[in-house]
């Protein structure tokens, strides 16, 4: 129950798409973790959105856009928002990148989900190496391949028939590298018009953002403030808590915040569109109106700046395949070449 006043939608930052639309600066995440139910992220979604949230991420791969689609209708009857006023995403999953599978994935994902539209649809992850969610972080499926941008094109095309369709206004790309955007960019017919990357103060990609930006792709982090509530299986000793960086504590002392709100500043502020995750109405109200309000100096975010430790929290090491190295080999290291 959102007991303050809603947001003023005026505050709230906006980006813009190559196509010219714009998107809310800031938007709710809704992957649950290992944590959280259907249930719980639902509601979440319904308060954010009556509190001022107008961009929700989704994916078929959480399991609860059904749920999800439940609110959103009860947001709409009730006049809280109307759909045009809502950014929706959602992904396909690894294992619907096959022929005809992807406009079956969107389908299932806009019936779940009671749209008529997605206004964005992202290749969740850019090669069709499946695992099941939820499995340990050693599990490994012997189907699993590296990245090809043959195979992923094939994927990529059936991205751009749904925008033919109507079903789609946009379309993304997640996870990727710039050795695989060069590999598959010049064959696009509709390029992308945002990129889903993991982006914080320890893991900023300086080199894939520009690139990004340079090409008119708007980058869209996920994990900004660190992921704290991110899986066991992808945590390892060596992670940086971004919350705990020297300039990120500074900043919230010099403003009287907590550190995951300059987080989320600094996100904003650089200029990628932050997707935070929580269930928890004061969590989900204080990171939308952070963004508002108050922002961090231009040598605090010199100071963060300098603080990226090329910490890659989450690794993906559950899509490995057989003769891996180790996770780096999902991530074009040295060496390794993109087919």
């Amino acid at each position: 129950m959102i007991t303050e006043n809603r947001i003023d939608q005026d505050k709230i930052p906006y980006r813009t798409l190559y196509s010219g639309e714009r998107i809310p600066g800031v938007g709710l995440g809704t992957f649950g973790s290992d944590k959280y139910g259907p249930e719980q992220v639902a509601e979440a979604v319904y308060g954010a959105v009556r509190y001022g949230y107008r961009l929700i991420d989704c994916a078929s791969v959480y399991q609860n856009e059904d749920r999800i689609g439940e609110v959103l209708g009860r947001i709409m009857a009730e006049g809280t928002a109307k759909r045009r006023e809502l950014f929706v995403t959602s992904k396909v999953w690894n294992d619907m990148h096959g022929e005809g599978k992807v406009a079956e994935s969107c389908e299932k994902s806009l019936r779940d989900l009671g749209l008529d539209y997605l206004d964005l649809y992202f290749v969740h992850w850019p090669f069709p190496n499946y695992h099941a969610p939820g499995c340990a972080g050693d599990s490994r499926n012997p189907d699993s391949r590296p990245f090809s941008a043959e195979e992923f094109m094939t994927a990529w095309r059936q991205c751009e028939e749904l925008v033919d369709r109507g079903l789609v206004r946009h379309i993304g790309m997640s996870n990727m590298t710039i050795p695989k955007l060069e590999a598959v960019l010049p064959l696009c017919r509709i390029q992308p018009a945002a990129l889903e990357m993991e982006l914080h103060p320890s893991f900023q990609q300086p080199e894939l953002f520009d690139y990004a930006v340079s090409r008119s792709i708007l980058p869209i982090g996920y994990c900004p403030i660190g992921s704290p509530s991110r899986p066991e299986r992808d945590r390892t000793a060596e992670d940086v808590a971004d919350t705990a960086l020297p300039a990120v504590l500074a900043a919230a002392r010099a403003h009287g915040v907590h550190p995951a709100v300059v987080c989320l500043k600094w996100a904003a502020q650089r200029g990628q569109v932050p997707i935070p995750f929580s269930v928890k109405a004061p969590q989900y109200i204080s990171n939308l109106k952070c963004v508002t309000e108050d922002p961090l100096t231009a040598e605090e975010m010199e100071a963060i700046r300098r603080e990226d430790r090329d910490c890659r929290l989450i690794k993906g090491q559950v899509f490995l395949w057989e003769g891996a190295r180790g996770w780096e080999d999902l991530w074009d290291p040295e060496g390794v070449i993109v087919k």
